[in-house]
């Protein structure tokens, strides 16, 4: 039976009870950086929780990019099930998800594994530092791979938009934008060649979901941050935005840990729907 706690967060004491048990969880590392995108890669090559193995966003929980579609575009549930199966996932793993960047790259992960259908996914709270912090070790040998076949179609236990449907509900669904203010804004834009925003949104930066150190905040605080900024809305009636579709889940991973379920993601984001410039765009 999965455990009802192991769905959002786990920490760094807990794992470590867990891995030294008799069915230790699979522990899936996808440190990142949008700046340089091997930097995540050589640090869990130089040292990584031991037994973990490396996910990269690019090649493993991202489709090939057309221009149009994003910069982090899904891929098929299909092709991922078989990405999960080689990791060794199948419907009885328990999988811990951590990254060394406060938890962004982590919740896409344990997003798109519960797109998958699985249920038993949790995000390290306060990721490899906190790990260290508990006196965990750490190993640059690497991990064995147990792969098994692509993982069995289930119906997804997340819920998604694509830009025309996030067009047809825009005014009746709240969008909440996980980027940085200014990138909110529209005052700089480092990374899309558009600026902006989609209209309607409000801004709930991912970063306020943790507390310094890296950790997340307590769910009963996140609870009432998100009710504030939901007001009468229910959480079905939200949808999650950032620049690609990766920090938006950031928000959505808060959100369910502080029981606000029901959410949901428009992955292309930013970067796809500001690739049509017959599409609104707000700034200011």
């Amino acid at each position: 039976m999965t455990d009802p706690t192991f769905e959002t967060l786990i920490d760094a004491a807990a794992l470590r009870s867990l891995l030294a048990g008799a069915a230790p969880p699979l522990v899936l590392d996808a440190g990142f950086d949008l700046g340089d995108t091997a930097a995540g890669e050589r640090a869990y090559a130089a040292a990584h929780i031991p037994g973990s193995l490396y996910v990269h966003l690019d090649r493993d929980l991202s489709a090939a990019k057309t221009g149009t579609n994003g910069r982090h575009p899904l891929p098929e549930r299909a092709a991922f099930a078989h990405t999960a199966g080689a990791w060794g996932v199948t419907p009885a793993t328990r999988v811990v998800a951590l990254d060394r960047q406060g938890g962004m790259y982590a919740a896409r992960l344990w997003w798109m594994l519960r797109w998958l259908g699985h249920r038993a996914v949790a995000v390290l709270d306060g990721g490899y530092a906190a790990w260290l912090g508990d006196g965990g070790e750490a190993s640059a040998l690497p991990a064995t791979i147990a792969p098994a076949p692509p993982y069995p179609e289930r119906p997804p236990l997340v819920g998604s938009v694509d830009a025309a449907g996030l067009a047809a509900r825009l005014g009746r669904s709240l969008l909440l934008d996980a980027r940085s203010p200014e990138r909110f804004r529209g005052e700089k834009e480092p990374i899309d060649s558009v600026a902006g925003r989609i209209p309607g949104a409000l801004n709930r930066f991912h970063g306020a979901n943790l507390v310094p150190g890296g950790r997340f905040k307590p769910a009963a605080q996140l609870r009432s941050e998100f009710a504030a900024a939901l007001g009468a809305r229910a959480a079905g009636e939200v949808i999650h935005s950032c620049g690609s579709g990766v920090t938006a889940c950031h928000n959505l991973l808060a959100m369910e840990h502080a029981g606000l379920t029901g959410s949901l993601l428009y992955p292309g984001s930013w970067s796809e729907w500001s690739s049509d410039p017959a599409r609104p765009i707000a700034r200011g």
